[in-house]
């Protein structure tokens, strides 16, 4: 019979490509990791990973053995909360992965899902949308928030949440919007602190900023709001924010927030969900508790 802990160990070495940080995560000194590997190799007959001085990947029946290796983990895990939700306990440890611009509202539902299920606890790690994807898909996130442009709907669920508008941080040093407002033309005219080019935000900012003919002069770049906030607040650039952020942090003091205008730009985000024909119990209370609350983010 096959170890579910031999198909853990596959399913870490598969996220990690990396055999000491697929066997650090599984807490296991790697020569008892690899012999977990070697072991489920005997019981299949078949060679898995393909070796060297480094991991080579997994060959074609490995491929297929961690496929179908998930779906029993998948499986067994939904096994062991619906006997306790069937016990009126809905408890676990939730994965949701978040792009940058989502981080506020990410919070924001830890918040909601405490409060409706104190056994939950809900881990949320923020990247850019395409590692979201791949998290989704190797088994990294239980659920993720991001952009819904580009999601395989034949494979993953995709409930959108809200349109994210954006915002100009405008420094008082650097000057004044007219009309509580600002255009992209005019915002291109000063010194920007964006996200880094790899993430989304960023490409979808430059598109705009392309399509109305600016020219724009980027100071900074990073990958998180935090330090673009920081950095807005001393005077050194403005910033485009998401507005969600904006609501969520409030008020700030010796800056400027201008609804960014011609064009005014919306772009959905959404609650991402691997394709499965049942829902964990805690995945579940997640998706209806930013059900419940989405609406007041529109």
């Amino acid at each position: 019979m096959l170890d579910l802990r031999d198909l853990e160990c596959l399913s870490a070495l598969a996220r990690h490509k990396h055999f000491a940080r697929a066997a650090e995560e599984c807490g296991m000194s790697q020569p008892a990791f690899s012999m977990r590997i070697r072991n489920l190799e005997e019981r299949l007959a078949t060679q898995i990973v393909r070796r060297g001085n480094r991991f080579q990947g997994l060959t074609a029946e490995g491929e297929v053995v961690l496929r179908h290796g998930r779906d029993i983990l998948d499986s067994t895990r939904a096994l062991e909360e619906q006997v306790r939700a069937a016990k009126g306990e809905v408890i676990g440890r939730l994965r949701l992965g978040t792009i940058p611009t989502a981080n506020a509202y990410a919070a924001q539902v830890a918040v909601w899902l405490r409060a409706a299920h104190p056994g939950i606890t809900l881990q949320i790690d923020t990247t850019n949308s395409l590692a979201l994807l791949q998290g989704l898909e190797d088994g990294r996130f239980d659920a993720a928030l991001t952009y819904t442009d580009g999601v395989a709907t034949s494979l993953l669920r995709v409930e959108p949440i809200y349109e994210e508008r954006y915002v100009l941080m405008l420094p008082e040093a650097l000057g004044e919007g007219t009309g509580g407002e600002i255009t992209w033309s005019d915002a291109a005219k000063f010194p920007l602190i964006l996200l880094e080019k790899e993430m989304q935000n960023r490409r979808i900012i430059d598109q705009i900023f392309a399509e109305v003919g600016a020219d724009v002069q980027v100071v900074a770049e990073t990958d998180g709001f935090t330090a673009m906030v920081a950095m807005a607040v001393e005077g050194m650039g403005a910033a485009v924010l998401p507005h969600v952020l904006i609501d969520r942090l409030g008020v700030f003091v010796g800056v400027s927030l201008l609804p960014l205008v011609e064009p005014v730009i919306e772009k959905s985000v959404g609650l991402v969900l691997p394709e499965r024909p049942q829902l964990i119990p805690a995945v579940e209370a997640l998706r209806e508790t930013v059900r419940k609350n989405s609406g007041d983010n529109q």
